[in-house]
């Protein structure tokens, strides 16, 4: 019989939480496949309930081709391309925005059953509150996203790509952060110490280093300057000025490339400075020491794949890699920020 007080902590509160964390890792992953492949404009049109099927007809497919080749991409690149090289990317869009529904009832469901069972600590509803809505908006990103390419570019606008993968990962960190939270209770009241501080800002590094890879990944500046560790046999790259300040912070093949480069090493060489102070510090518990370390760990695969997708002018397999690397990259940096809050 259930309960009517809430306790502090719930096993299945933060089991849930754990889950679909795992399933947006998985939305972020195929995502990347998506852009990698060139799919993500294939369905033109956003429909959240009756899009969940797919063409079930000749005739439909036909009439999903039809609108495809309406757009830019198909003009100006994809001209000429068959029936079945459009189902070819269509299906990894579909599986996209499927997965994207699912995880929405994955959390909407179980939280309203939670909810009536009185199982969600109190402190955490407002947060799981949050995360429902913070889901919602990252669906509108989508869309949002999608139609910045369908009428004047043939690839979605890099600005928008960096607010999608920006919200998706925002809501990686909250589900992880609030499961351990259910997990293992509330806080204890300690002194603030500035571990929390640098947890924090590492973390931060760690998601904005993220949305710079995503406008990399935007304006397909992966595919250029494919020497390391100089860029086309240069230290500093001669088109690195775009027209404006906004191209070339966001549009700019040779600026960006260099942002995240820069944002690279130095998350690297910060990587390393945190996990060596932690395991020297007196004080720090041995679970948030073998955390630094796996923070500095992760980091340097992390930045081991990116060289890698790189030189090797970003294979669709090592782009997935790199992908799923800056998610676990954020998992360790979360939990590590997470267990250095409760000194």
């Amino acid at each position: 019989m259930t309960s009517f007080l809430r306790s502090d902590r719930s096993s299945p509160v933060a089991v849930w939480l754990f889950a679909v964390a795992a399933l947006v890792l998985a939305m972020v992953v195929v995502g990347g496949a998506t852009r990698l492949t060139g799919s993500g404009l294939s369905i033109t049109e956003w429909k959240p309930v009756t899009g969940a099927l797919p063409p079930l007809s000749d005739q439909h497919w036909q009439s999903e081709f039809s609108k495809y080749k309406e757009i830019p991409q198909y003009i100006q690149l994809n001209r000429g391309m068959n029936l079945a090289e459009f189902k070819a990317i269509y299906w990894w869009e579909w599986s996209h925005r499927l997965l994207g529904r699912l995880i929405g009832l994955a959390f909407a469901v179980p939280f309203a059953v939670f909810l009536i069972r009185k199982d969600i600590p109190r402190r955490l509803i407002w947060r799981c509150a949050a995360m429902l809505g913070l889901g919602g908006l990252q669906g509108l990103a989508g869309w949002w996203m999608v139609a910045s390419g369908l009428s004047e570019r043939v690839s979605v606008a890099p600005e928008r790509l960096a607010v999608h993968l920006g919200l998706a990962l925002a809501l990686f960190v909250l589900l992880l952060w609030t499961g351990l939270d259910a997990w293992a209770g509330a806080p204890r009241q300690g002194n603030p110490t500035r571990w929390r501080a640098v947890a924090l800002a590492f973390l931060g590094a760690v998601f904005f280093q993220s949305l710079l890879g995503a406008l990399v990944a935007g304006s397909h500046a992966g595919f250029i300057f494919n020497d390391w560790p100089l860029m086309n046999g240069a230290l500093f790259p001669r088109d690195y000025v775009g027209e404006g300040v906004w191209a070339t912070i966001a549009h700019n093949q040779a600026s960006v490339q260099l942002h995240h480069r820069l944002g690279a090493y130095l998350l690297f060489a910060g990587s390393i400075a945190l996990a060596v102070l932690a395991w020297r510090h007196r004080y720090l518990p041995q679970e948030a020491k073998m955390l630094g370390l796996a923070v500095a760990g992760v980091t340097t695969l992390q930045a081991l794949l990116g060289i890698s997708a790189l030189m090797a002018g970003v294979p669709v397999w090592l782009g997935i890699l790199h992908q799923i690397g800056a998610v676990a990259l954020l998992g360790v940096a979360t939990a590590f920020a997470w267990r250095v809050r409760r000194l």
